[in-house]
């Protein structure tokens, strides 16, 4: 479990920095053109928001990035919500659509794809689809995911970060009108145990002063 973990003190700024330095010397493990990364979180947590800082150093140093958040990739509410609005099982395992993410995500920057990839595909606030464009990543661009319960699902990460919030952080973090997903966090801890499968591990719990194991 990641209780051993050896975490050091960082700054959200070296932090970017030393991800962005990893990831412009990563290789994909399975021959394709492009390395895709994985940052794991709960909402609380804000994956995003690292996510979103790497692809900027990234950009400054002239690597080609896409950000691609998993809240593009919800089901429609009728199937979200087809046991009601807080069901925690569906929550885990029926909100994301993760057969669109394999097809228009993953699918394009296999080994010989095309790296043609879809931003989003549904607008869960319009329950409708976004008809976003595509967008071609050039062979070396790094595909950056962001968002909850990713690990575990055996999608081809090159490489995978896990912001992790304790119990006590994530309740008070949490909207508590979201409080009910927080049995979803607790099942993920126990059956996947993010913070001892990510490569990388960055402890959130005070906002201002972050710890990783890098």
């Amino acid at each position: 479990m990641m209780e051993h973990v050896r975490l050091e003190a960082i700054t959200w700024e070296r932090l970017g920095d030393s991800l962005a330095d990893r990831l412009l010397d990563l290789e994909p493990h399975d021959g394709s053109s492009w390395p895709r990364i994985a940052f794991d979180g709960a909402p609380a947590a804000r994956p995003g928001d690292l996510a979103q800082r790497v692809a900027e150093i990234l950009r400054a140093r002239g690597r080609a990035v896409l950000v691609v958040g998993t809240e593009g990739f919800l089901r429609p509410a009728s199937l979200r919500f087809e046991y009601g609005r807080e069901d925690v099982d569906t929550y885990y395992d029926g909100w994301f659509d993760t057969g669109a993410l394999w097809r228009e995500v993953f699918g394009p920057l296999d080994p010989g794809g095309t790296g043609r990839v879809l931003p989003d595909l549904w607008d869960a606030a319009a329950d409708r689809a976004t008809r976003s464009a595509y967008v071609q990543l050039p062979p070396g661009g790094i595909l950056l995911l962001h968002g909850p319960l990713l690990l575990g699902r055996w999608f081809p990460f090159d490489l995978t970060v896990h912001v992790r919030l304790s119990t006590g952080a994530l309740r008070r973090r949490t909207p508590e009108n979201e409080h009910w997903m927080l049995p979803a966090f607790e099942r993920y801890e126990s059956e996947v145990d993010p913070g001892s499968a990510a490569d990388v591990l960055v402890r959130a719990d005070d906002p201002r002063h972050p710890a990783w194991n890098g």
